[in-house]
């Protein structure tokens, strides 16, 4: 071979072999960018499903499904989304969906369970809880469990349920109030006050336990509020409360001058209990 015969051929080779290499870092360069753009999109997931506006993650949720129809994880995100927005009725679809899909965990069945109770249905609630397996134990199983034995006012149940669930979680006050009530419910006004004062002691700023261990305490004719945290404002919900409970039990003239005194306590915000006194005085 002459020499520029050579030089031509190395000279072709060279840029074949330029082409090739240029190729295959074209390749590792789109598996890198797909393997970021994986990344950025469960980080943003992640973002809608945690601190995004709930309407809003139930948008990007639902936009992402018409992109990539089928995807369990994109269907899960959209049930959380429109259970943290409070659109029980449609979360418990989106949940029925993605159980239906098949990729379901037995968190997605609680999750489905927790729905159908947010929306009224006890009985469909059940009947998913009783496809999760025993061996399945989370705090919100056993919450669901002591709600549903309430409802079917299987008192033992509810009882064993609650108290399971309270060893599941660090934040127990929200699972003292419902046992409280629980106990309200069943006429266990003392056992009642006790888990309500539980709770207030796990978290002081639990209005709702304050309010129900009033109910308790005026249950048992003691008219006196608790020894327990409260502003200006709440002190004024609490003796409405409590003169309510009052007339309740046939007490009128107790249950009057609590309510003169909810008046007392913060007049410029309670005109409930204002309400309530010109209705006693009229009676």
């Amino acid at each position: 071979m002459r020499p520029i015969s050579r030089f031509l051929f190395l000279s072709v080779a060279t840029v074949a072999l330029t082409a090739c290499e240029k190729e295959i870092d074209k390749e590792a360069i789109d598996r890198s960018f797909t393997s970021v753009n994986v990344i950025d999109e469960s980080n943003l997931n992640d973002v809608m499903l945690r601190v995004a506006d709930p309407d809003d993650a139930v948008s990007y949720f639902k936009r992402a499904l018409t992109q990539s129809p089928g995807r369990a994880d994109l269907q899960r995100g959209l049930a959380e989304s429109l259970t943290r927005a409070r659109r029980n009725t449609e979360a418990a679809a989106a949940w029925k969906t993605l159980i239906a899909s098949g990729a379901a965990t037995n968190t997605d069945r609680v999750a489905y369970a927790d729905s159908l109770v947010r929306a009224g249905n006890w009985s469909k609630a059940q009947e998913i809880l009783a496809t999760v397996p025993p061996t399945y134990e989370s705090f919100n199983r056993y919450r669901l469990e002591a709600m549903i034995a309430d409802v079917n006012r299987d008192w033992a149940r509810a009882d064993s349920f609650y108290e399971t669930a309270l060893g599941l979680t660090v934040a127990p006050a929200g699972v003292m109030n419902n046992w409280g009530y629980s106990k309200l419910t069943r006429g266990d006004y003392s056992g009642a006050e006790r888990l309500f004062a539980d709770a207030i002691r796990q978290d002081t700023t639990l209005f709702t336990a304050k309010n129900n261990i009033v109910l308790a305490r005026g249950a048992q004719r003691n008219y006196t509020l608790p020894v327990v945290p409260m502003t200006q404002v709440e002190r004024a919900k609490l003796l409405h409360t409590m003169g309510l409970a009052a007339v309740k039990q046939g007490d009128v003239e107790i249950g009057t001058e609590l309510m003169r005194d909810a008046i007392e306590t913060h007049p410029q915000y309670f005109d409930e209990a204002v309400r309530s006194l010109r209705a006693l005085e009229k009676a």
